[in-house]
């Protein structure tokens, strides 16, 4: 199978979570969206469509309650400024990382992962003509997670493409060592009822098909992909 190449730039921010802007970021998924979008003005004409999506802008962040130190990664295909961040607001001047991993059939990663795992529940009986009503409901722990991610899992020479369209990733991993931490929801005032199920995945992964691998770390992994989730942090172990 091919051999591919993931470019990409990585950009480390580290604020003071007591720090107003900061301490807003982290209660309100609206403002984290804003504060990672405000290093890229420019790149799309104002009023264009998915402007994240076509800068390849992806994100995650962390919180150390201890230290008072929210750190954040933001992905993207162009270069950001972070000049119009508060410089109060910084704890350490921002870092930016190229990247450029080639990535092999075989070969195994460590990788980290927030996702907003989803699935559609079905509302009560079906209709004269068969149809039933669905609604998206969140996978609020530990094995719901684990069902959410196995039709994702790709197993050596399974197509990129499942059931029902669904994207594999292009990888496989032992279950049973995976990792999985449910974190507190995101949450804003700015959309009504919008609450973002989180859940935290570790542990090493072993790529099946390079392509569809390259393609979920460029793209990201599941919903909420705006809002600090589906971002891949994948960094090689076996060379």
């Amino acid at each position: 199978m091919t051999t591919t190449r993931f470019v990409t730039t990585h950009n480390i921010l580290q604020l003071d979570a007591t720090h107003p802007y900061a301490a807003k970021a982290l209660t309100d998924a609206q403002h984290m969206h804003r504060l990672i979008m405000s290093g890229f003005r420019g790149w799309v004409a104002d009023g264009d469509t998915e402007p994240r999506a076509q800068m390849g802008i992806l994100s995650t962040w962390s919180i150390d309650l201890r230290s008072n130190n929210l750190l954040i990664v933001v992905q993207a295909r162009v270069p950001a400024d972070w000049t119009t961040l508060p410089r109060a607001a910084l704890t350490q001047q921002p870092q930016r990382i190229n990247v450029d991993q080639t990535i092999k059939p075989g070969e195994t990663f460590t990788l980290r992962t927030v996702i907003s795992p989803t699935h559609d529940q079905a509302i009560g009986k079906a209709d004269t003509n068969g149809q039933r009503t669905y609604r998206r409901r969140s996978h609020t722990n530990p094995d719901g997670v684990r069902q959410w991610l196995i039709p994702r899992l790709q197993q050596p020479g399974e197509p990129a493409t499942g059931p029902n369209g669904l994207r594999r990733i292009g990888i496989t991993t032992d279950l049973t060592a995976l990792g999985i931490r449910m974190l507190p929801p995101s949450v804003t005032d700015h959309h009504k009822n919008l609450r973002i199920t989180r859940a935290e995945l570790k542990g090493t992964v072993t790529v099946t098909d390079p392509r569809a691998f390259t393609d979920a770390l460029t793209h990201g992994l599941g919903r909420g992909r705006a809002y600090s989730c589906g971002l891949l942090l994948a960094r090689p172990s076996s060379r």
